[in-house]
């Protein structure tokens, strides 16, 4: 089951970074014609679909199971990454990017909840940083075929590259991936989720306790919870609910404004194609990295406790990256930013999955994710603007840094409902 979902969000992970990996190609194009501009919208819209897909997948998710909407997403964003391979017009590619964009933006949240509801308990910070390495690992397949694929073939390639996998991938879900028994839990398919957990190895009374203790954190909102979304906003869930959203729009602010302009800033700062390229692998070599340990700390000292010493690294780092550097040295600061910066927002998401009964979990995630793309919409358009404007570096390195420290401060405010043990 879990490398079905991290292929899934490998492949997701392909698609959200692979147009900011061929957008200097793009705008070199001349028989495209796009420009800095123009690639800024195609960016945005792009963002708004994948707003558009966390928020009503993850509620969707929720209602209609995550196995459906898990394979719904990967073939949406498969589907329309490969048509954008093929059209010469940048309203048709804009139109293509936004409606892969909807697939990409349910796929984490469906994915995230499938994953931790099979983790077993104290183990949610773990496999939520685990299956997100998947989305780096894509990055990092993204930026480094690039730089060959991009420079020996042409652009058009790389979307048909990101698109293809699904081909073995959907059929590979269809047959082998169960419903996540949390999920059936919540509908009243007691015998169906006890089932699963037995095959998967599941402590099913462990999972009915957690489950009730979450939903018990708003006892008021008993009519809520049998509704579905609005109890994220209800009883000791509100407060959470708020400030995760701030903490995920500076995240994924960061996250989209550096994997999409990285290379055209640091090609600004006077670096070639090929070391701006690099510097975009590096990034996401040290995210997967960092996941990997932010996941085990998350489990030893919360999710929350976890995420704002990532932010505050982050926010540090990314201001140091201002500071020129030899070429070996601006490398490590890379890759330790990486480290940080992409890691912060996964633990936005463990946090959501830890804290919030399963009847609403995707729905919380999709939320975060959701308004959090309101964030990623903003990074590439502060960076766009900066860099036609010619201020991207060093100033934009000072923006993100913010962000980052915004973020920090906003995970302060929430509050730990269920203690994770290890």
């Amino acid at each position: 089951m879990a490398p079905l979902c991290w292929i899934a969000v490998l492949l997701d992970g392909f698609d959200a970074v692979v147009l900011g990996a061929v957008m200097p190609s793009m705008i070199e194009d001349p028989e495209f014609g796009l420009t800095a501009g123009s690639g800024t919208v195609v960016a945005t819209v792009g963002l708004v679909g994948m707003m558009i897909g966390a928020l009503g997948m993850g509620w969707a998710t929720d209602k209609f199971g995550r196995r459906k909407l898990l394979i719904g997403a990967v073939v949406l964003f498969s589907v329309f990454t490969l048509a954008m391979a093929f059209v010469d017009s940048i309203f048709l590619f804009g139109l293509l990017r936004f409606l892969a964009g909807v697939g990409l933006g349910g796929c984490l949240p469906t994915g995230i909840s499938m994953v931790t509801e099979f983790a077993g308990k104290g183990r949610t910070g773990k496999s939520t940083t685990l299956m997100m390495t998947g989305y780096h690992v894509g990055a990092v397949v993204t930026a480094a075929l690039a730089i060959v694929v991009v420079q020996n073939l042409n652009w058009h390639a790389m979307f048909i590259i990101g698109a293809l996998p699904s081909l073995i991938l959907v059929p590979l879900m269809y047959l082998y991936l169960p419903e996540s028994p949390d999920y059936l839990l919540s509908k009243g398919r007691v015998q169906e989720a006890k089932t699963v957990s037995e095959h998967y190895g599941l402590d099913f009374s462990e999972q009915a306790h957690h489950e009730q203790v979450l939903t018990e954190a708003a006892p008021e909102s008993a009519e809520a919870a049998r509704k579905g979304p609005s109890l994220v906003l209800q009883g000791q869930f509100r407060r959470n609910t708020i400030f995760v959203w701030i903490a995920s729009f500076m995240g994924l602010l960061l996250v989209y404004g550096l994997n999409t302009w990285l290379p055209q800033i640091m090609r600004a700062a006077d670096y070639d194609l090929g070391n701006a390229l690099g510097f975009l692998l590096i990034l996401n070599i040290g995210a997967v990295v960092g996941l990997m340990i932010a996941g085990r700390v998350a489990d030893r000292i919360t999710p929350r406790n976890a995420g704002i010493i990532w932010f505050i690294g982050a926010g540090v780092l990314l201001a140091a990256l201002a500071i020129k550097l030899p070429l070996l040295g601006i490398y490590v600061m890379v890759f330790v930013t990486g480290c940080f910066v992409f890691s912060a927002q996964v633990l936005v998401y463990a946090f959501c999955a830890a804290n919030y009964p399963a009847n609403v979990r995707a729905t919380a995630l999709g939320m975060s994710a959701g308004v959090g793309r309101l964030g990623a919409i903003s990074g590439p358009t502060l960076g766009g603007a900066m860099l036609a404007a010619g201020l991207a570096y060093p100033w934009g390195f000072f923006g993100f840094a913010l962000a980052a420290l915004l973020g920090g401060g906003a995970l302060t405010a929430t509050k730990t409902l269920r203690q994770e043990e290890s």
